[in-house]
């Protein structure tokens, strides 16, 4: 088993880290060597995830062009290697590659372009949930609401940017029609990401609903996130938002967690 440890460790740091001198010795070879046998290896798991990157991250690819972002995503990939069977999982450091990429810091709106690409990624592909549990809250003592804990549905996103990220990556799909100006300078942008059906939509949110929606999708309890809501925008309306959230389905689940934490001493 150590040496399966070792030949496994040493495969690894030969396909992404470059070193082939410790695998490329253990290769059976034939018509094509060891080093030789790596680099095909190697040409093909990069040309792989990179297309999943390509297929994630379609609006900066356009931004900086196929070339810039081929070389880009090999580094990433160097970097951050597959740690999962499935390439849907893959890329989601790339915002904070980005972000650090010499090559990349004179488009300063990049990265929130690639999280907001990755938020649409990942809402595309989660789950379906169930409807809301109303009548499972019905049943919660009005003096527990305050202890109460919401969950977004996975098929929502929260992405928040200075820049007009909604309005870039809208003039980059492929149906849009229209003028292709944009003014960095026009103000950021609070968004929520959400599938209907197969289809990505994005959703401003008001400053209220930003900070009210942003703190029930951490799972603050009720009354941190009205009070934290309430001190930032007197007036806000929580209980006609809450009520929204729910009926629209971008909250859909809820727990007490004082009775989940009973539940598991009790265990």
């Amino acid at each position: 088993m150590r040496f399966l440890r070792e030949l496994q460790r040493d495969f690894m740091e030969a396909v992404y880290g470059g070193d082939e001198s410790g695998f490329a010795r253990k290769a059976v070879a034939d018509e094509f060597s060891g080093r030789e046998r790596l680099r095909l290896y190697r040409h093909i798991a990069f040309g792989n995830m990179t297309d999943a990157l390509r297929a994630a991250y379609p609006v900066v690819e356009q931004l900086v062009g196929k070339e810039f972002f081929d070389g880009a995503a090999w580094e990433f990939i160097r970097r951050y290697p597959s740690r999962s069977g499935d390439l849907h999982d893959f890329g989601a450091e790339f915002a904070g590659f980005l972000s650090r990429f010499p090559s990349a810091a004179i488009l300063e709106y990049l990265p929130d372009v690639a999280r907001l690409e990755w938020a649409c990624h990942k809402v595309f592909f989660a789950a379906d949930r169930d409807a809301f549990p109303l009548d499972r809250l019905a049943q919660v003592p009005q003096s527990r609401y305050g202890h109460l804990r919401f969950k977004l549905n996975p098929a929502c996103r929260l992405v928040r940017s200075r820049f007009p990220i909604r309005r870039i990556w809208e003039i980059h799909q492929p149906d849009y029609r229209g003028e292709r100006t944009v003014d960095l300078n026009e103000g950021g942008a609070d968004l929520l990401v959400r599938r209907r059906e197969r289809v990505i939509g994005l959703f401003p949110l008001g400053p209220g609903e930003w900070d009210f929606l942003s703190a029930l999708g951490a799972e603050q309890t009720f009354s941190k996130a009205c009070g934290g809501v309430l001190i930032k925008n007197p007036g806000f309306d929580v209980a006609g938002r809450l009520r929204h959230f729910v009926a629209d389905a971008i909250l859909v689940d809820f727990y007490d967690e004082r009775k989940r934490r009973g539940k598991s001493k009790s265990a």
